[in-house]
């Protein structure tokens, strides 16, 4: 485990106090699942786009050829 010191506005500081107390754990706690969440978002981003790089709509059009033409389920019409 490392170990970090991060300065923060007094305002910023007092409502994550005021949220780790809320949700019963520690503000070491809170920081920790809030970057854990931002890092996890922007990383799954990356990775959509990466995908999406990697993509053809040649394939895409062969995949979709193969499905049947089927009218919508009515629950699923718009």
């Amino acid at each position: 485990m490392s170990t970090m010191s991060v300065r923060l506005p007094e305002s910023l500081h007092q409502k994550a106090r005021e949220l780790a107390k809320q949700e019963g754990v520690s503000i070491n706690q809170l920081v920790t699942t809030a970057l854990a969440e931002k890092l996890s978002a922007l990383l799954t981003e990356e990775y959509i786009e990466e995908r999406g790089r990697r993509g053809s709509r040649e394939k895409f059009e062969k995949a979709l050829s193969k499905v049947p033409e089927r009218q919508p389920l009515p629950e699923d019409e718009l």
